[in-house]
């Protein structure tokens, strides 16, 4: 057992968890110049026309308002995925909205996309592109932004929530390397809804177009699915991406079943509704991975995030076909060294 693992499970684990993950966040943000000159471990990969400088990425939802970027790839992480963002500045849900499930190894949460808005994490991102001169180039992460529905927009309103979107991506694609449409939280009522092909479509065509308008260079898009999304929906999504040129699918984001878990039921139903990551996540998203890859064939970029907790986890996702990997609740669990045994391990 690690020592982090031991501070955690006896020490951190009696902590409010949202209390406990702005310490910490705030521990590594300052930790980050003894950081800065560490070597990132892995080897490269080249995707979505951009290289990574190593497979294993952090998951939208730890930096949800880009504060920390570069000190998170300073841990090892090849890209870093901030959001989700939303159009408008929003509290979230009320508290407490963060559960650990330490039977499980498992986070539960319904956060609700609370964040600073896009006008405020655009400026945060303006001010740290200005700032990238002065930084080491291998220290450079592959920055991800998440953008998601605000919560006031109703979503059986078409062209208001292409609106809200369209807010998002105007400010924030400029700063993207690449952007994510996340139509899969279970924590914004009716997001979900927007995963339907029909919405989806339009939708992710509008943004696209609304990336193009702003940047030079093309953004690549990607769309986040969720993972209690049936068979036959994910492989609408996977022909959707073909027929308008998605350039990626990030499988998957938390679920809402509760199936197999080993903490008390009547813990669960105490803790109540949320979307849950972690290991009781893995052969579903797996599977969701599969379906995916072989419907699109070899080259859609695919990234994987769900329930990767090992080394040995990370190589099964690579074998299903993803292209990359993105990690969250392990990160948590095991540490801010947790990153490099990964990467180190599927790279030997």
């Amino acid at each position: 057992m690690t020592v982090y693992r031991s501070l955690f499970d006896h020490v951190l684990t009696r902590t409010d968890p949202e209390r406990a993950h702005h310490g910490a966040f705030r521990a590594i943000r300052a930790a980050r110049p003894a950081l800065r000159l560490r070597r990132t471990p892995g080897a490269p990969v080249d995707a979505l026309g951009l290289r990574f400088p190593n497979v294993l990425g952090l998951a939208a939802g730890f930096d949800k308002n880009a504060v920390g970027i570069d000190a998170l790839a300073a841990l090892g992480f090849g890209h870093v995925e901030v959001g989700t963002v939303t159009g408008e500045p929003q509290p979230g849900n009320p508290r407490p909205r963060l559960f650990r499930l330490p039977e499980d190894r498992a986070i539960l949460n319904r956060m609700g996309f609370n964040n600073d808005g896009a006008e405020a994490v655009a400026a945060r991102l303006d001010a740290r592109a200005r700032g990238l001169d002065r930084l080491d180039h291998r220290q450079r992460p592959v920055l991800g932004v998440n953008i998601g529905k605000s919560k006031v927009v109703p979503d059986d309103d078409q062209a208001a929530v292409e609106a809200d979107y369209e807010k998002s991506a105007r400010l924030l694609a400029p700063y993207a390397d690449y952007l994510v449409v996340n139509v899969s939280s279970p924590n914004t009522p009716g997001l979900r809804n927007l995963q339907a092909v029909e919405k989806l479509q339009p939708l992710l065509e509008h943004v696209r177009r609304t990336a193009d308008a702003v940047t030079e260079a093309r953004v690549p898009l990607l769309v986040k699915i969720a993972p209690d999304l049936a068979d036959e929906d994910v492989l609408g999504v996977a022909d959707l991406a073909g027929v308008i040129g998605l350039d990626g699918i990030i499988a998957t984001n938390t679920t809402i079943s509760r199936a197999g878990l080993r903490t008390p039921a009547a813990r669960v139903e105490e803790i109540g509704a949320g979307g849950l990551s972690g290991p009781p996540l893995t052969q579903r998203s797996l599977a969701v991975l599969r379906l995916l890859r072989d419907r699109v064939g070899p080259d859609l970029t695919l990234i994987g995030v769900g329930g990767i907790t090992s080394v040995q986890g990370a190589r099964e996702r690579l074998a299903a076909g993803a292209t990359l990997l993105q990690a969250y609740s392990a990160f948590v669990y095991e540490g801010p060294l947790w990153p490099r045994r990964i990467i180190q391990g599927v790279t030997r």
